[in-house]
């Protein structure tokens, strides 16, 4: 992974670049949903999602932007899992938790106290065995995610624990989308489980619980100290090994996997030849590089190289990063360059 340190002195950079220039773009999507992935349970996911962007914005702050001139467009990344009442309290809790932090710590206006967040199902839920089933457990995340109010959302296809998803897999997904936002109504109203005892006790508990663990991270000088003593990691692997032992005990049930189950090997989805396409990009890419200046690419690449040294080094001086970019992109430097 990228060191913390100059990840952060390039995201400042970004965000300096778009509140100046390109208001309405999103800098940054902070996310929850790789930590998730990763054997994170809902609480971890709120509060280091929400501790990673204090860091960001103090950081923001410390090069001179004031927050109502980012904050507006910031926005999150949240998975969806199978327990459909605890992801709904946790898109609830967030909003309170952002509203809360936003507000108290960096005194940002009101309307940039509005959590703006995509959802996608967990990946990390879906299973190869009896993979129909998959089509279910995407329908209840996608549908808890639209029950805690959501702003856009990702569907999983049910094959993706096997392959990259076929058409056929694909298009189920989205019309998964479309039936909870078309047919069900659910959709229709705002937090519309809103004075379930249920749901409102377990908002409450995660909103606590994922609090009191900000703090943690708080104490330990913030979210790139704590990832740099590796806070974040263990915490995350200790949920990821009790999940699979309760797996393998059999106190969580996956069903067709420890429980159910047909003994049925997964099927097999053939892997489609990409070839052709390799060869149609990589023939672009050489005829890219002949028509453009050679020596116009190898000026601003040079340029944007002393200019990214400086990213390396804690505390030093560091120029603006995007002109060089940009300039980069005009003289028709590839990506990868």
């Amino acid at each position: 992974m990228f060191p913390p340190e100059p990840s952060l002195a390039l995201i400042a950079d970004v965000f300096r670049f778009c509140a100046a220039d390109v208001p309405s773009w999103n800098p940054i999507s902070i996310s929850g949903y790789h930590m998730r992935e990763a054997g994170a349970t809902a609480v971890q996911e709120l509060a280091f999602t929400f501790a990673n962007a204090v860091e960001y914005v103090n950081r923001a702050i410390a090069a001179g932007l004031d927050v109502n001139a980012f904050a507006p467009r910031l926005s999150y990344f949240f998975a969806a899992h199978n327990d459909l009442f605890e992801e709904v309290a946790k898109f609830r809790a967030a909003r309170r938790m952002y509203a809360r932090f936003m507000r108290q710590r960096f005194h940002a206006d009101d309307k940039n106290c509005r959590l703006r967040f995509h959802t996608q199902t967990g990946g990390v839920t879906l299973q190869a065995q009896q993979p129909l089933n998959n089509v279910v457990r995407v329908a209840i995340q996608a549908l808890s995610a639209v029950l805690g109010g959501t702003q856009s959302l990702h569907t999983n296809g049910y094959d993706e624990a096997i392959a990259l998803p076929t058409e056929q897999a694909a298009t189920l997904a989205l019309r998964t989308q479309q039936i909870i936002g078309y047919e069900s109504g659910a959709a229709l109203t705002a937090d519309p489980l809103a004075g379930s005892y249920h749901v409102e006790r377990l908002t409450n508990e995660l909103e606590r619980a994922a609090t009191e663990l900000m703090a943690r991270v708080d104490a330990l000088g913030g979210a790139a100290r704590a990832i740099e003593a590796s806070f974040f990691q263990e915490e995350i692997a200790r949920s990821a090994y009790e999940y699979q032992l309760s797996v393998e005990r059999g106190d969580t049930t996956v069903v067709g996997v420890n429980r159910f189950s047909d003994g049925e090997a997964p099927p097999v989805i053939p892997t489609p030849d990409y070839s052709e396409l390799e060869r149609g990009q990589v023939a672009r890419l050489v005829a890219a590089r002949r028509a453009r200046d050679g020596a116009s690419v190898y000026r601003a690449l040079a340029a944007l190289g002393a200019a990214a040294s400086s990213y390396a080094t804690a505390g030093a001086a560091r120029p603006p990063l995007m002109p060089h970019i940009i300039d980069a992109v005009r003289a028709r430097a590839s990506v990868g360059e």
